[in-house]
């Protein structure tokens, strides 16, 4: 998340806000694949926010090495706090806005963007997704999460009537500047990036999705 925005304001209510409007729909969408992350050792987060697949993460992947990355220091005392002393010391905390951040080269199996992806342009996500390519090793999973638009019908309707109302939600309280939905996905597709495992809830208009890294 660039540093012009501040999600700080919301580390400790964010879980509640997002069980109000959707109750569990995110989180199932956040945890459907991470048993495929089981046997990677180095995994990327970023954008982690509260921390809540961290912590799912670091059960599932009990010898992984963990760097998370967030613009807010709320954000990521937040995650920090649900972690036992020894597991944080299997985890580097990094507080930076990933769109400038300078990436290690080739220094990860994985990399997870779970709903952090739509904070940016469409511009924007291209170059994050030609920055992180640098930063994965051959054959690098990237795990993703976000919203998505139905093809047509009432729920497509539905979905931009709720997506217009939390872009300006978060315009108001933390300052992004994002108003549209990018297609995150088809960008990593249009890369050449493979799907491994998808699943959809359309109750919540999310979806998650696997991939391996282009060879």
């Amino acid at each position: 998340m660039s540093s012009r925005v501040d999600f700080g304001s919301l580390a400790k209510i964010y879980s509640t806000l997002e069980w109000l409007v959707f109750g569990r729909g995110l989180e199932r969408a956040r945890f459907c694949l991470l048993e495929h992350l089981r046997d990677d050792q180095d995994i990327l987060l970023l954008g982690e926010g509260d921390g809540r697949c961290l912590a799912q993460l670091i059960k599932i992947a009990p010898t992984a090495r963990f760097h998370v990355v967030d613009a807010s220091p709320a954000m990521l005392a937040r995650a920090a706090s649900r972690l036992g002393e020894s597991d944080r010391a299997r985890v580097t905390f990094t507080c930076a806005d990933a769109s400038t951040w300078q990436l290690p080269t080739a220094s990860f199996d994985a990399i997870v963007t779970l709903f952090f992806l739509d904070c940016f342009s469409v511009n924007e996500v291209k170059m994050l997704v030609a920055k992180i390519q640098l930063a994965l090793r051959p054959g690098a999973h990237w795990l993703w999460a976000d919203f998505i638009l139905p093809p047509a019908g009432l729920a497509r309707w539905r979905a931009q009537i709720w997506l217009r109302v939390m872009y300006l939600f978060f315009h108001l309280q933390t300052g992004l500047r994002t108003r549209t939905l990018p297609p995150s996905e088809q960008i990593l597709r249009a890369g050449g990036w493979v799907p491994l495992a998808e699943h959809d809830f359309p109750g919540t208009f999310t979806r998650a999705a696997l991939f391996r890294q282009p060879s």
